[in-house]
């Protein structure tokens, strides 16, 4: 489905239930802040459900949004979700009922009854504001989450995945009037001591491999603890290590609990594709930027992210 025959599927139903997926970040978020607000302004019962993985910075856009206790949904939407296994836990008892996916990533399963999939966009919530315009008027409190969403995934557009669209869709949004200088300060340009503390150990913990063009790093559960670090400090630490010089492909190795990693991959598309690594260990996104969670050690995550890119890198020498 398109935006369009998605806001007509939307404008036939009511009673929404809105999914995030795990450890959502600010395009999730973003993007279902939006579409309940739209979703209420047009007189439908909308809720987005409660995600506890999801860091203060972000969680604050979904305040007020949660559905009361006993609340049963006639429609379940799962926004940036690319597969069921990505659902945050208290999400998994919808799993069966999701009515419409919206998705903007090329690893999309098809679980939902509905999709609306647009993998050019560089983030869901470019595909949301087109949804949101045809529902009806994109106001203030509408276009900041969607902003949010667009900048957060684009990294405040210098990520590959930013195109002259994202531009096009976050100049409209600033056009309503909206806190933007405030938004990309808070979010890429202010640290706590702890993450630069975590920067640090990162870089400590990295290793190079193939004359310098890939960095993979692993921040541990004790790494988090000596600073005392929390999942706020910690985010979209991914990034960092990419902004090495001559680095083209960037792991990062977070420990999330004993006996399971959560790994995040960021490439040059075109040296090599983060989706094929990341799909060959049970994950999947987008070509410059995908992830997964691998049941073992930061040290056996290492080796087997190592194998998956290695893998990958003899399949294209294959082609070629």
């Amino acid at each position: 489905m398109d935006a369009k025959e998605t806001a007509a599927l939307l404008r036939e139903n009511d009673d929404f239930l809105i999914l995030t997926h795990l450890r959502p970040d600010g395009d999730a978020v973003g993007c279902a802040s939006a579409l309940c607000l739209t979703l209420r302004q047009i007189g439908k019962t909308a809720y987005v459900l409660p995600n506890e993985d999801a860091t203060p910075i972000i969680a604050r856009y979904t305040a007020g949004l949660e559905p009361p206790d006993g609340w049963e949904p006639g429609f379940v939407v799962a926004v940036d979700v690319a597969d069921l296994n990505l659902l945050a836990d208290n999400a998994l008892v919808w799993k069966d009922r999701i009515d419409l996916g919206i998705d903007h990533h090329p690893s999309n399963t098809g679980f939902a009854k509905e999709t609306c999939l647009d993998a050019t966009c560089g983030a869901c919530g470019e595909l949301l504001y087109d949804i949101c315009r045809d529902l009806g008027e994109v106001t203030p409190e509408i276009a900041l989450p969607l902003y949010t969403a667009v900048a957060t995934d684009t990294g405040c557009f210098v990520y590959g995945n930013t195109t002259s669209r994202t531009h096009r869709v976050a100049a409209d949004l600033i056009d309503v009037g909206i806190p933007y200088r405030e938004v990309n300060k808070e979010h890429f340009r202010t640290k706590s001591a702890k993450r630069l503390q975590l920067e640090s150990l990162l870089m400590n913990n990295m290793e190079l491999l193939q004359d310098g063009t890939i960095a993979i790093g692993a921040l541990t559960l004790a790494d988090m603890a000596a600073v005392g670090a929390t999942e706020a400090d910690a985010e979209d630490i991914s990034a960092f290590l990419g902004q090495i010089e001559g680095v083209s492909s960037s792991v990062t190795i977070r420990e999330l609990k004993p006996g399971e990693c959560k790994i995040s991959v960021r490439t040059d598309p075109n040296k090599l594709n983060a989706t094929r690594v990341c799909s060959l260990l049970g994950g999947g996104g987008h070509a410059a930027a995908a992830g997964c969670t691998i049941a073992g050690s930061p040290e056996e995550a290492r080796d087997a992210l190592v194998n998956a890119i290695e893998t990958v890198q003899r399949e294209d020498r294959q082609k070629t």
